[in-house]
């Protein structure tokens, strides 16, 4: 069979395989060992080349760094820290224009700093947020929309799980990505802050006349500072720790997660987080950590197919002789990542399509790094569209109200997700937004 016709196959089918149900590691293992069998004509050499690829893809000591970040992450959750944050929010922001739906950005902004996950937020603003919004009489569709869109902000702002798969797949520096992610993922809070003050003069309606209005002033409470304080302390300790440590060079990303994790441990402690409790958040971790290291390995297992087969090179080469400017081969790849988003999640999409276009990039003279930026933030808007959306299923889920539907939840995440596509056009026509800390 033809490398070429079979590495093609081999996208469609895993594509079809997700969409049918199968969980996506097992869907780019079996087809990476099918594939291989089909080029080399033995199972055995299948086999032994895939086994060597495993063993390649989990010997880095920078794996570390995924249980203990995820760790972190479920004990901020679990001890009200996305509670507090939101209250600091609140007090800063409710009375201005749109403020509540500002306010849910920036305590987004701050919880994305230490949790890494899209679905935790969402989860958590989900029960803080929307209550809250419905009370002052914001609309109940842009309630929910602006928890959707500010959730994705957990998928970019570091430590970030998805930055650190697309790190160990593009075999890039987790640091780097950490330090590539943050002006990408301010700008990205600072848009939706934009929007929605915009929105509160052009589409009123939509927002809801708490937006606006003045008369419900009186029911926003006013802590005392020390109050305030005590409230944002814990947030940015951790903060100051993992991303400060990271970025000062004290600190590995592995280091600065196990140190992280230590400290939320300390402070969930203070806060009584129970034995059983702390033993759910270690059983939770290592279920997650793995399910995505099992990803890396599949992923892994999936790039040497595509090498044996030739794909990326062929890829390369017909760009090359068909003169494609980088423009149109960037305008392909975000079409892509925005078709695959409305059917399978962001680590799906970051373990099928980046190795297929990280040569090329590379051929073009642009950064592994930046390209990962591109693709986290491509893959992302998948999260706010439908059918797929996960962020807006799971906010979906986590509400107890029948009178807002999934329908009503993507229509609010829709004006969220157009600012992002804005600001992904912005990070590809500007390189420097995510490589500039790098220089």
């Amino acid at each position: 069979m033809d490398p070429f016709l079979l590495g093609f196959a081999s996208l469609v089918l895993i594509v079809i395989l997700i969409y049918a149900g199968v969980y996506v590691g097992i869907a780019l293992a079996a087809v990476s060992f099918v594939g291989v069998w089909i080029l080399k004509g033995d199972p055995a050499i299948a086999v032994s080349l895939l086994t060597l690829a495993v063993n390649d893809a989990i010997k880095s000591y920078d794996f570390a760094s995924i249980p203990t970040f995820v760790l972190m992450g479920l004990i901020v959750g679990k001890t009200g820290m996305g509670k507090d944050i939101y209250d600091v929010a609140f007090q800063l922001f409710a009375r201005v224009r749109g403020g509540l739906g500002i306010t849910t950005v920036v305590a987004n902004t701050a919880f994305a700093a230490v949790t890494g996950s899209s679905i935790a937020s969402a989860s958590v603003f989900t029960r803080v947020s929307v209550p809250e919004m419905i009370r002052f009489n914001y609309s109940k569709r842009f309630a929910v929309g602006v928890v959707a869109g500010s959730s994705v902000l957990g998928m970019l702002i570091p430590p970030s799980v998805m930055l650190i798969i697309y790190a160990f797949v593009a075999e890039q520096s987790v640091g780097d990505m950490f330090l590539a992610g943050v002006v990408p993922g301010l700008l990205l809070a600072a848009a939706f802050i934009v929007a929605i003050i915009a929105m509160t003069y052009l589409t009123p309606q939509f927002i809801g006349t708490g937006a606006v209005a003045t008369n419900r002033q009186d029911d926003i409470p006013t802590l005392p500072l020390g109050a305030l304080i005590a409230k944002a302390l814990p947030l940015v300790l951790l903060i100051v720790i993992v991303l400060g440590g990271i970025y000062s060079g004290i600190v590995t990303a592995s280091e600065a997660g196990a140190a992280g994790a230590f400290v939320a441990f300390l402070i969930g402690l203070q806060r009584r987080l129970s034995l059983a409790a702390f033993k759910e958040l270690l059983i939770d971790t290592g279920h997650i950590t793995a399910s995505i290291l099992f990803l890396i390995m599949a992923a892994t297992m999936y790039s040497r197919m595509l090498g044996i087969a030739g794909l990326p090179s062929m890829l390369s080469a017909w760009l090359s002789d068909s003169s494609i400017s980088f423009f149109w081969l960037m305008a392909i790849y975000v079409v892509l990542l925005l078709f695959l988003g409305t059917i399978i999640d962001t680590s799906s999409i970051i373990l099928i399509c980046a190795p297929l276009f990280m040569k090329a990039v590379e051929e073009f003279g642009y950064s592994l790094v930046w390209f990962g930026i591109i693709t986290v933030v491509g893959a992302e808007i998948g999260l706010l569209t439908p059918p797929f959306g996960i962020s807006c299923f799971v906010i979906r889920a986590a509400l107890d109200r029948s009178d807002i539907s999934l329908a009503d939840v993507f229509r609010g995440a829709f004006p969220f997700a157009v600012v992002m596509l804005g600001v992904l056009i912005l990070l590809i026509i500007f390189p420097v937004l995510s490589t500039g800390l790098l220089k």
